[in-house]
């Protein structure tokens, strides 16, 4: 614990970077879905989407790195609650978000699995139209 002072920036670094990777893909991951499930919309906003995707991973990857640099402030306090904490939500964060995401997209759970025989998505037709032809 001596030179905990000196390890504190480091830490409290890689908890930064930590959120910018896992904070930044799950960002991409959800820009990409977006784009493929509403094409229109996407292109219509796509700069402020690209926008709010990237102050959002700023400031949860800057906060989580700020308040791990906080909760390592005292040495006879460590584990601190705070870090704890911090680093839990930090974890989960991009996991729920795809989740969340692959729910709204009726995509399914975080693994995917094949359909069993007999259940798999018609094709979509594309460019037909709503009659029926005979």
């Amino acid at each position: 614990m001596v030179h905990l002072a000196a390890f504190r920036i480091g830490i409290a670094a890689c908890a930064l970077l930590s959120g910018l990777v896992l904070n930044g893909l799950t960002a991409w991951w959800l820009l990409r879905l977006a784009s493929r499930n509403a094409p229109p919309l996407y292109r219509e906003y796509r700069t402020w989407a690209i926008g709010a995707a990237v102050f959002l991973v700023l400031v949860t990857a800057v906060g989580g790195g700020y308040l791990t640099y906080l909760g390592l402030g005292d040495p006879r306090r460590l584990p601190d609650a705070l870090s704890v904490i911090v680093a839990t939500f930090m974890i989960l964060l991009p996991f729920a978000v795809s989740v969340a995401a692959r729910r709204v997209a009726g995509i399914g759970g975080i693994i995917p699995v094949d359909e069993p025989p007999g259940k798999e998505r018609s094709p979509r037709r594309s460019g037909g139209s709503l009659r029926t032809r005979t």
